[in-house]
């Protein structure tokens, strides 16, 4: 595992991905399960980022089985209508990979459902997406969920009484929080699935710190995460690398359900994948059971 790279990827052909996420680690991931032969959608809110997407991929790789399909995370409604289609199209489906998100936007937004932006997209849009998406995978070939988690998950509390931050906002605090939401989502999933036999392994991963458009797109190029980006380009790792962790979550015969990848060099930041260091807080059974509830009461999904 210590020098895996893509090119360790076994052929992927007849196998069927659904990546959540048109830029960043999302095209990278569908880049190279496409380019490995999977058949994979590319989910995304904005047809147009998804088209340059599907024709970038297609240009790189010629033969590429892969296309777009919308949906929006911060729509529980979107979410709903993504995972009918899905189920009236398809009749199974082998990997679902977590991947969109939104990253410390400097003021207090929400989702179409009133979530908090942050929580709401990455985390709770995540979850209906993958219980919309239960029926394809329990019908898939060795079947994985892979959730994307974030190193910001170390730092990460679950506020129960104020999950939505209407108490007060703080960017980072929140996406955190998200992400840590992410960690313990994976590893529930992967409890439940063990229980109820559903086949499916559900394993969670981190990009490290990848240049990706996630900062421009939440906190801003002036923010100090923007600046950060700019001036210290080079603790960034590609995007393309950045990937590699998920990318092991999702192929390589290794990665094992309830498994958290992430990279394995400079306090797990970049470089090829390895286990990564679950937090603490992300293990408390009993807090991921109340998550599991509270999640299932806001966006009325059931497993």
């Amino acid at each position: 595992m210590a020098h895996w790279t893509v090119s360790d990827i076994a052929p992927q052909h007849g196998r069927s991905a659904i990546v959540t996420g048109t830029g960043g680690l999302g095209f990278e991931d569908a880049l190279v399960l496409a380019r490995a032969g999977a058949d994979v959608i590319i989910a995304g809110r904005t047809p147009a980022k998804g088209a340059a997407a599907v024709a970038r991929i297609r240009a790189l790789v010629p033969d590429a089985k892969v296309r777009f399909a919308p949906v929006d995370l911060a729509s529980l409604q979107s979410i709903a209508a993504f995972g009918t289609r899905m189920r009236a199209e398809r009749t199974s489906l082998d990997l679902l990979i977590n991947n969109a998100g939104v990253m410390t936007p400097p003021t207090r937004r929400v989702t179409a459902d009133g979530f908090e932006l942050q929580f709401g997209t990455n985390y709770l849009g995540h979850f209906a997406m993958t219980a919309a998406l239960l029926p394809l995978l329990r019908q898939g070939q060795n079947p994985r969920v892979v959730t994307l988690s974030s190193i910001a998950a170390r730092n990460g509390t679950i506020d129960f009484d104020d999950p939505q931050a209407e108490r007060g906002y703080r960017p980072m605090r929140v996406y955190s929080q998200s992400k840590l939401a992410c960690l313990m989502f994976a590893f529930e999933l992967q409890r439940r699935s063990d229980a109820a036999r559903w086949g499916i392994a559900s394993i969670a991963a981190h990009p490290g710190i990848a240049r990706t458009d996630l900062i421009s797109n939440g906190a801003g190029s002036a923010s100090l995460f923007g600046v950060m980006s700019r001036l210290l380009w080079f603790l960034f790792q590609p995007a393309a690398h950045g990937a590699w962790s998920t990318l092991f979550a999702a192929t390589a015969p290794a990665a094992k359900g309830g498994a958290y990848y992430g990279p394995a060099r400079m306090d797990e930041t970049r470089g090829a994948p390895t286990l990564a260091r679950k937090p603490r807080q992300a293990e408390d059974i009993q807090a991921a059971s109340r998550l599991w509830t509270l999640s299932e009461q806001l966006t009325g999904a059931r497993f």
